[in-house]
């Protein structure tokens, strides 16, 4: 009976750590795919939950959430208990600012899958938003310490980029002190993850948002911003948040109307984002120029 126990003991922790693993190859396979391709290996077979799932993170790859969240709610439909799924939605929800609801789902699903990365980052998105910044920070750590061996790239490189961007914050608002031990920590992250994805359109808007926001003798080169700004949005011309940085950029070059124009792209965008209208409103929550 003991040897039977131990057995199933084995292979219960075989397939958690088989199921741990499949999420993060499905993840960096979407980061290869076209649309095209993933629809066509959806159309091959339309009940399987995995090429659903891949169609649905290049959906979100190009801002397509309404299809995403199609293929999402599919899965759920086949098989309530997939998680990554249940995230996805969870995701939809947050980019379309339906955060109190994205969140309580979030917290469930690493309340019971601690080690799925994407739901971390969904949430220290959302703690950015709020300004808890702390915490930010604890949620990318964890998925930082768990190394990157058991995070897709994409998703690791993101928590890289919130940790650096949630320690500028935490030095503009501190004190001397935070501004020693935080703002030292953001440029080499930065870096960081410019070393591990070059090419990665939040990668330009986190080295582009730093070149912009830190003074001078703390690295910042507004010409730099502005080169940095320009390839984030050719690289994805949905990029919200990088239409508002390059606006302002503008500002302080003295190009009004570009800045206008910019600021305009954004909310066309995306009409709630947040930096977008902390900017239009003058809250300058998340610094304005």
């Amino acid at each position: 009976m003991r040897k039977i126990l131990f057995t199933a003991l084995i292979l219960f922790i075989c397939c958690e750590w088989a199921f741990a693993l499949e999420w993060k190859d499905l993840h960096e396979r979407s980061d290869k795919l076209t649309l095209a391709s993933a629809l066509e290996n959806v159309s091959k077979n339309p009940i399987s939950t995995d090429d659903l799932y891949v169609l649905g993170l290049v959906c979100l790859n190009l801002h397509q959430d309404r299809q995403a969240q199609e293929s999402f709610a599919k899965i759920i439909s086949l098989d309530a208990n997939y998680y990554p799924a249940q995230w996805g939605l969870a995701e939809v929800l947050r980019r379309e600012h339906n955060l109190e609801v994205s969140k309580r789902m979030l917290n469930q699903i690493i309340s019971v899958r601690q080690d799925f990365s994407p739901a971390y980052i969904s949430l220290a998105y959302l703690k950015y938003r709020e300004m808890d910044f702390n915490q930010a920070v604890n949620l990318v750590n964890k998925v930082i310490e768990r190394g990157q061996g058991k995070t897709d790239l994409t998703n690791y490189v993101r928590a890289i980029l919130i940790y650096g961007g949630s320690k500028g914050m935490l030095a503009h608002y501190g004190g001397p002190l935070a501004k020693i031990i935080s703002g030292t920590a953001v440029f080499p992250n930065l870096k960081k993850a410019e070393k591990l994805k070059p090419n990665d359109p939040a990668v330009f808007f986190g080295l582009g948002s730093f070149y912009l926001i830190a003074p001078t003798f703390a690295g910042g080169d507004k010409d730099k911003a502005g080169d940095y700004l320009e390839k984030a949005i050719k690289l994805d011309p949905l990029f919200a948040d990088a239409y508002v940085r390059l606006g302002q950029f503008y500002k302080i070059k003295g190009n009004e109307k570009k800045y206008a124009d910019c600021l305009k792209q954004a909310l066309k965008i995306d009409p709630q984002n947040d930096l977008a209208l902390d900017v239009k409103n003058g809250k300058c929550k998340f610094i304005c120029f």
